[in-house]
């Protein structure tokens, strides 16, 4: 079973507060940490440390699969209000 982390949690893995740099898809948190295109906690308009959901089933330029190439390191609390 994974971790759970929160968005609080995942934000500080953002590249610039610690080395991690995480970003999650659909409940699954990605290290993203060993790529060259996450290397400074961004990559084009998108920031690490979030929750990508929302922004990549509307605006990007590939499929899901592209996190195929990233370990799946934990899962996303939601906060249910």
């Amino acid at each position: 079973m994974l971790p759970a982390y929160t968005k609080n949690q995942l934000a500080l893995r953002n590249g610039q507060d610690r080395d991690e740099i995480w970003v999650a898809y659909r409940g699954q948190i990605y290290d993203v940490s060993r790529s060259r295109l996450w290397r400074r906690g961004n990559h084009y308009e998108h920031w690490a440390g979030q929750d990508l959901t929302a922004e990549l089933d509307k605006d990007a330029p590939h499929t899901a699969n592209v996190f195929d190439n990233f370990p799946v390191i934990g899962v996303l609390l939601v906060s249910k209000l």
